[in-house]
């Protein structure tokens, strides 16, 4: 095996090791329970169990920064420059539990991200008053994060047709409520318009000074090769307009998409070759079976 695709297959096997799900959380995914909020056969399943979910993640951190009340929590009530891994962590962790736990997993893993939203309030740097369990914030989390895995999706992974795609944002849209989103998105087209439009973004200086940690983030050296070509296929998913806003120029025609997407594409695969299924969809398959769901 030539030394270059042996070099990519250790920085993938690098990345998924940082960036998948902690073993307590798929052994609740593999213990005895109903087949959860999505179960075989969903959109969602098949897009969250693919190494482009990665792009999407990142993506999804990068565009929420663009709300001035959500980047504002983040600044004062988290400790993601302190243990960025561990935060990444638990952000997957919580991603994995609420689509391939059961029911009971699922909603477990949505009371503990509310439980501690309840403590994040405050007041934002431009005088607004701020609540992580504000519907309209939660709304804004949430459709970003949705928008961002199915983006990632159809760039980096297989693809999806367009009616997959709309069920994708429909199934998700039951996790929204659960959350406590307000009205939730149920169409890709009326998502993408929600979150391009939306009336109450734009770029802080704490926007910048997050997405500029999340660009160079400390992670291990074998990781960080890898976890460049991720970042900057999420950031060619950002539109234009809200990079130039976050100071995230990529080189290269149509800034970057045309070389950072097919890399990330390519690396990807190498993730699934190397690693194989998804052990959180592995773990689910087989409680499911066990089930006799």
């Amino acid at each position: 095996m030539a030394a270059p695709q042996l070099l990519r297959i250790a920085a993938g096997a690098s990345v998924h090791r940082v960036f998948s799900a902690p073993p307590e959380t798929l052994e609740a995914i593999g213990r005895d329970g109903d087949s959860g909020l999505f179960g075989p056969g969903s959109v969602a399943w098949k897009v969250h169990a693919h190494p482009a979910a990665l792009v999407g993640g990142i993506r999804s951190l990068i565009v929420q920064t663009l709300h001035p009340l959500a980047i504002a929590g983040v600044v004062e009530h988290s400790d993601y420059r302190l243990d960025p891994i561990g935060r990444l962590q638990r952000t997957v962790a919580y991603v994995a539990a609420t689509t391939f736990g059961s029911s009971d997993q699922a909603r477990e893993a949505v009371a503990a991200v509310r439980r501690v939203h309840e403590h994040v309030k405050g007041v934002a740097p431009d005088g607004r008053p701020y609540a992580a369990n504000d519907p309209d914030l939660l709304a804004w989390v949430h459709h970003v994060e949705v928008e961002s895995f199915l983006m990632a999706y159809q760039s980096c992974g297989p693809g999806l047709s367009a009616r997959d795609a709309d069920r994708y944002v429909e199934e998700m849209a039951g996790l929204g409520e659960l959350i406590g989103a307000r009205s939730p998105l149920t169409t890709a087209h009326s998502l993408h318009a929600w979150v391009l439009h939306h009336p109450h973004v734009h770029a802080t200086p704490e926007a910048r000074s997050a997405v500029r940690f999340l660009a160079g983030l400390p992670l291990p050296l074998s990781a960080r090769p890898a976890y460049a070509v991720l970042f900057g296929a999420a950031a060619s998913l950002v539109p234009w307009r809200r990079r130039l806003e976050l100071g995230l120029v990529l080189p290269g025609p149509a800034g970057g998409k045309l070389v950072c997407e097919p890399a990330a594409r390519a690396l990807c695969s190498v993730m699934g070759w190397v690693i194989g299924p998804s052990p959180a969809l592995t773990r689910a398959t087989e409680r499911v079976r066990r089930g006799g769901s």
